[in-house]
């Protein structure tokens, strides 16, 4: 699998593959005309100036052990990263970074146009907080011919977001045949029961003409790997011979007791997917063509257990209360999703120019529900309230037009046909937020998920015009030469114009060194900029305030967003000093100043006591229109976060990549091929600098040690993945050995501690090895059976620093249930166990 991963190479020049013949061969991957990091229409990945690696449908295929796209690019790409968990909403969506930054600084493209975003922004703190990218698994792994994914800026070439790199998917348009496969697994230590039933079948319907088209069923059950909840084994707490709290109830008869509190693991969800991907000859010279995606999910994900007490009833003549739940509960965030997208568009050649004329248009829209719960304040008053909830929705929506222009032009001087392409983009997006019913926010809501309110909702947009050139070729035999300019304008932040110039220089067909110089400018998302809410556990609550509010004004922020702006070079060696051996070593820097990133909490109240800060919070959250929790401010723990432009970063890395086939033999009889492969990542960031702390908020830091390490150490520090894969006949034995570095992340024990204040902590996750593991069998010509593993020896990250959850165990503060750390790169739901039937057809 990881030895077909071949990044752009140094070899000799041959004649270009289609991108189709190439998708299930590792030999021919090389020879692959690329489409992406380049405007030449012939240029292959041996010879590309950037790096490129592409991945074969039987590289994705393998690594998909659940299925998922998301979880099957992480394991093949070094230097892409996969959220493993994410908390409320977020544990929904889980995003994927490239080079250590922003999911926001990600481009994803099918078939080379633009894919719409994610409208479910990643609010909790964390690695992936402020993520607003494109959700992967919405598109079916079946419908996927091969990827190519770009490791380094490309702004100037493809927009502006596209600071870390771009993740094109090229989509399968095969005429004949197809497959159907069924895959089982589930989690060593129990739970997360995955089925997927997938097909794919591609048709001719006239002469010149393809149709391809894919459909998916996906399921995905809950799993549980919190700890114990301190609150429930306290004897004073669940024994009424020891005055306990709650006489009429008896919480050890809650389920699962004492792992009461199911918040830590992974989403319960259906996803249900349809792709297609079409084309006809209009003329010999025009052909159009169309590819669209439709997906539903439905998901629910645990929230934190909540004691009997926060919702009961007190008669007010015999004084008697009434728990509406006598064993305590577990609220779920629900949300059922709609995704679709569709592209159409004609492209042909006139007078030796290549044109292509497309729209495409994306809407993601999620509508959100707090199932199992309650309105406390509703009850205690009236001794009556609904359980189930609609919290509002998210919606968001692109419509992207584009027209590219290229051909080859004979310049005497010139050691090839000089590329020139050119082109134009016009591109509207809307974001909006939509209010819930009144009894899900008043009072401070439903339990786990306040609704959002009327001050929260609204809807917003922006246009995008856009101009790009670019030439490339060779002004001398080995030298090979890609310059391109991009200019943007943004209706609600003005212009910008940002360039790329990148080279490579052969010294011979084996060694050649390239590089590139970038900048780039990213306008913050409709999501960053206008997302508002109140975020609550069972003795916290906090608003996330919209940069550009009222609110924010009262805390000296309130002047809302700002473009981030880059500058990016690297400097990169091709080797392949054999037919055989064939690798890659590419160093960077990213410079991202006025980076946009969430603020640590800013504190109201901690435990109850008041901060210098409250009034200024206090007077931020109403100016918002939020109401709290009365019994959370008065007895809790209160605040605020937000989105703000503050911090410039530095990331420096190297990504290294290596593959050696070997046909092995013994006495003239061959005992197969194994693909061996390296392929690491290494970076680091650094901050360069940081805004002052405004007036009102003096005494607290805008951005908290937690918020600084999710930048700066969270990530790993470096991931290598060693791969051998062995085909012999009808058997195929695929090993991967990743192994992450070492990572970090600074968090805080919520005030529990004598000092009544919060105190920060190291929690760190040393050196993992994860052996991942496919076993194929092609038992006939049509049918293949795999059984393997991701995570096969079991491993789990390191707990929680002990002194967090000693202080959180003695407080008898829920948060102690998270006793794994929550930002590894691997999740914490252990070993992951699956068999896969595949039936193709011809």
């Amino acid at each position: 699998m990881l030895a077909a991963v071949a990044l752009a190479v140094a070899a000799p020049t041959v004649s270009a593959q289609t991108a189709e013949a190439a998708s299930d061969s590792n030999t021919n991957k090389l020879n692959t005309v690329i489409v992406t990091g380049t405007r030449s229409t012939t240029l292959d990945a041996a010879e590309s100036p950037a790096p490129v690696q592409i991945l074969s449908a039987a590289d994705i295929q393998t690594a998909a052990g659940n299925a998922d796209l998301l979880e099957a690019l992480a394991q093949v790409v070094p230097s892409l990263t996969a959220e493993a968990f994410g908390f409320d909403t977020g544990n929904q969506t889980l995003l994927a970074k490239l080079r250590g930054l922003s999911p926001n600084h990600v481009l994803v493209l099918v078939n080379g146009k633009r894919r719409h975003t994610t409208s479910n922004l990643q609010v909790d703190g964390g690695v992936f907080q402020g993520g607003a990218g494109v959700d992967l698994n919405f598109i079916p792994v079946d419908a996927i011919d091969h990827i190519e994914v770009l490791t380094e800026g490309a702004a100037a070439q493809y927009g502006t977001d596209a600071i870390a790199g771009v993740i094109n998917i090229i989509l399968k348009k095969k005429t004949s045949g197809g497959d159907l496969n069924t895959t089982y697994g589930h989690y060593m230590d129990g739970g997360g029961v995955n089925t997927d039933f997938a097909g794919n079948y591609g048709f001719k319907p006239a002469d010149g003409a393809y149709f391809n088209v894919t459909g998916e069923v996906h399921n995905h059950g809950h799993s549980q790997r919190g700890g114990i909840d301190p609150r429930v084994i306290d004897p004073s707490v669940i024994n009424p011979a020891n005055g306990g709290t709650y006489p009429n109830t008896n919480i050890p008869n809650a389920p699962g007791y004492p792992y009461v509190n199911q918040i830590d693991g992974d989403v319960a969800y259906n996803l249900n997917l349809a792709m297609f991907n079409a084309g006809f000859n209009i003329t010999d010279d025009i052909q159009f063509y169309a590819f669209g995606s439709y997906g539903h999910k439905d998901a629910a994900s645990y929230e934190n257990y909540r004691l009997p007490n926060k919702v009961v009833y007190t008669d007010p003549v015999t004084k008697e209360n009434t728990y509406l739940y006598p064993f305590g509960f577990n609220p779920e965030e629900a949300a059922q999703e709609q995704d679709f997208s569709i592209t159409g568009g004609v492209k042909g050649k006139v007078i030796d120019w290549n044109w292509d004329l497309s729209t495409v248009y994306g809407n993601d829209h999620s509508n959100v529900f707090t199932r199992g719960s309650a309105n406390a304040v509703i009850y205690a008053n009236t001794g009556a309230t609904p359980i189930d909830f609609y919290d509002g929705f998210f919606r968001s929506s692109q419509m992207t037009s584009t027209m590219d222009f290229s051909r080859d032009f004979n310049v005497p001087v010139m050691a090839s046909p000089l590329n020139v392409a050119f082109g134009f983009e016009d591109r509207v997006d809307k974001y909006a937020i939509g209010a819930g019913t009144p009894d899900s926010y008043l009072d401070g809501g439903a339990q786990s998920y306040p609704g959002f309110t009327p001050t929260d909702a609204g809807h917003h947009s922006r246009i995008n015009y856009a101009g790009y050139v670019d030439f490339s070729g060779k002004p001398i035999d080995k030298l090979y030469v890609d310059i391109a300019g991009r200019y943007e304008h943004y209706s609600d932040f003005g212009s910008a114009t940002v360039g790329k110039i990148t080279a490579r220089y052969d010294f011979s067909s084996a060694y050649a060194v390239r590089g590139t110089f970038s900048n780039g400018f990213r306008a913050p998302t409709l999501a960053e900029e206008y997302y508002s809410s109140t975020n609550v556990g069972p003795s916290t609550a906090f608003v996330q305030l919209p940069p550009n509010s009222a609110g924010a004004g009262f805390l000296g922020l309130g002047n809302g967003l700002q473009p981030e702006k880059s500058t990016s070079f690297s400097l990169g060696f091709v080797f392949r000093p054999t037919d055989k051996l064939t690798g890659t070593v590419d160093f960077y820097q990213t410079i991202i100043r006025n980076r946009i990133v969430g603020t640590g909490s800013l504190y109201g109240t901690v435990n109850g006591v008041p901060t210098a800060n409250a009034t200024a919070i206090n007077d931020a959250i109403a100016a918002n229109g939020n109401q709290l929790d009365p019994d959370v401010v008065k007895n809790g723990t209160t605040g605020i976060n937000l989105f703000t432009n503050g911090i410039t970063t530095m990331t420096r890395g190297v990504d290294f990549v290596l593959d050696y086939p070997v046909d092995y033999h013994w006495d003239q009889m061959s005992l197969g091929r194994v693909d061996y492969s390296i392929g690491a990542t290494y970076n680091i960031t650094s901050i360069q600098s940081i805004i002052d702390t405004p007036a009102p908020l003096a005494g607290q830091s805008l951005f908290s040690p937690t918020s600084i390490s999710d930048l700066t150490t969270a990530a790993p520090r470096y991931v290598m993945n060693f791969g051998a894969k062995w085909t012999h006949g009808k058997y195929s034995i695929n090993l991967l050995e990743k192994v992450y570095g070492p990572s970090s992340e600074v968090e805080n024990d919520d005030g529990d501690n004598a000092q009544n204040t919060v105190l920060y902590y190291n929690t760190k996750i040393g050196l993992t090895p994860i052996t991942n593991l496919d076993v194929g069998y092609q038992a006939t010509k049509e049918f293949k059976l795999d059984v393997g593993a991701i995570n096969l020896l079991n491993h789990y990250p390191a707990h929680v620093n002990s002194t967090i959850l000693a202080h959180e165990r003695a407080a008898d503060d829920n948060a102690a249930v998270d006793i794994y750390a929550p930002f590894s790169p691997f999740g914490f739901d252990g070993g992951y166990y699956y068999a896969r039937a595949t039936y193709r057809f011809f």
